[in-house]
């Protein structure tokens, strides 16, 4: 099965996990966290310029509801064309700031709308992509180690060897 997703989607979804884990801490701090995302979605709601793709997916992911998941995922092919009026509308907030902050983000930078609704959507629903997705990073991940990267094996390549190699350099 080909991959469908554009690697820049899966890159940001990752991100995204991350983000979330970092903000959550260790132990999760629930009440921190419901913090920062109330404050984003405050700040997006109120036209707030922040053009970034994974703090706007950050603030609605727990938000959105994917009305349409089989079009979200048709979606995902492309990372920097896409229809945004159409990925919009397959999705809903039950909460009224989130989707006032989404109609807001979307009135004035529909693209990133786009790609924050992708990215959220990624997130949430892993289990529908990352296999074939984690099949192509693996293939990927091998091809590289077949053009000679001896250090992603844990041999250390020529060059380490030689900051380590005194028997040559005369300083004996």
């Amino acid at each position: 099965m080909k991959n469908n997703i554009h690697h820049e989607f899966a890159y940001q979804s990752r991100e995204l996990g991350v983000q979330i884990e970092d903000t959550l801490g260790d132990p999760p701090d629930r009440k921190n966290y419901a913090s920062v995302i109330k404050s984003l979605i405050g700040e997006y709601a109120k036209g707030t310029e922040i053009d970034d793709v994974n703090l706007l997916s950050f603030a609605l992911a727990d938000h959105l509801r994917f009305d349409d998941p089989a079009g979200l995922l048709a979606q995902c092919k492309q990372y920097d064309k896409g229809d945004a009026a159409k990925v919009v509308a397959m999705v809903s907030c039950a909460d009224a700031e989130a989707g006032k902050a989404l109609a807001t983000v979307f009135a004035s930078n529909p693209e990133l709308a786009r790609k924050a609704v992708i990215t959220a959507f990624l997130f949430k629903n892993t289990k529908r992509w990352a296999d074939v997705d984690n099949e192509a990073l693996q293939e990927e991940e091998e091809s590289d180690m077949d053009d000679g990267e001896d250090d992603e094996r844990g041999v250390p390549s020529q060059d380490v060897i030689d900051l380590f190699d005194t028997r040559e350099d005369g300083n004996d």
